[in-house]
């Protein structure tokens, strides 16, 4: 019985979003720097999900697959738990390495995505300073590009003096290395067969982290075949050593993607504590 409403559950926010989703945005009014093509996989798009009841922070929804397909399990669905939240939310569409699109095309598109949110924040009612990240699984990876090295999404010869950083970051069953016991595909589709060693380090976000960077919290299951959880243990590892607030939970049990809207899980609990925490949701 339980099973059965939680499904109804998940059915209806699927069904209220049919009026909750607005019209999606292409990033690019001119097309993709180096687009490979005019169809649908070419242009990248940000849909809007606002609140009835906003709290005036946002948060754009990185939805993780791969880097070769978009998981949607991981957008409009947690983009509507924000948004119950009071967080206005902005799912990302990315480029994708199925696609033909190497590193740095997703963080372009992550880059211009952060500075078309924060640069029409009065449009959208939030606050300019409270804008952050979540990531799942790549979706986690081009997370933590986007904090550690937003300049690598710079297009050259346009300069903007919207920041791309966000002011922290949601990290979920993260892909981080690309030495590691990296996730194979994601490292197919993202640098290529054969990477240069330069291009591993870079493209590796436990090497790239530096002082300074926002308050990040993280989650992984040692279950996880998938990516292994030292991904999120490197990382915050990484974290701690040049003092960056971060927050790291593991779970003893659950495989790659556990926790999704429609199950019920610690870490839905354990995030809501740690965004009060950061005064990004009210107690209340």
């Amino acid at each position: 019985m339980k099973s059965l409403t939680l499904c109804f559950s998940f059915l209806l926010l699927c069904h209220a979003s049919l009026s909750a989703a607005e019209k999606p945005i292409v990033l690019w009014s001119n097309g993709a720097p180096g687009a490979l093509g005019t169809t649908a996989k070419d242009i990248p798009t940000l849909t809007p999900y606002v609140p009835a009841k906003a709290g005036g922070a946002a948060m754009l929804l990185i939805p993780g697959g791969s880097y070769s397909g978009i998981y949607e399990g991981q957008a409009e669905p947690f983009a509507l738990w924000l948004n119950e939240q009071g967080i206005t939310a902005f799912v990302l569409r990315y480029r994708l390495g199925s696609a033909g699109y190497r590193y740095p095309a997703q963080l372009q598109d992550a880059v211009e995505a952060m500075r078309q949110i924060r640069g029409n924040a009065d449009k959208w009612k939030i606050d300019a300073k409270r804008i952050g990240v979540m990531g799942f699984s790549a979706g986690g990876h081009l997370t933590s590009t986007l904090i550690n090295r937003p300049e690598d999404g710079e297009i050259d010869g346009r300069s903007s003096s919207v920041s791309p950083r966000p002011d922290l970051a949601i990290l979920c069953y993260p892909v981080i290395s690309m030495i590691t016991k990296p996730h194979a595909t994601s490292r197919k589709m993202l640098i290529g067969d054969k990477p240069s060693d330069e291009l591993v380090r870079q493209t590796s976000s436990e090497l790239q982290v530096r002082p300074g960077l926002p308050p990040c919290f993280l989650w992984h299951t040692a279950e996880d075949k998938m990516v292994p959880v030292e991904h999120s243990q490197l990382y915050a590892a990484a974290l701690h050593q040049n003092g960056v607030p971060h927050e790291l939970h593991l779970y003893q049990h659950g495989d790659h993607g556990t926790g999704l809207i429609g199950t019920q899980h610690p870490w839905f609990a354990d995030l809501l504590h740690w965004l009060k925490a950061q005064k990004w949701i009210s107690e209340h």
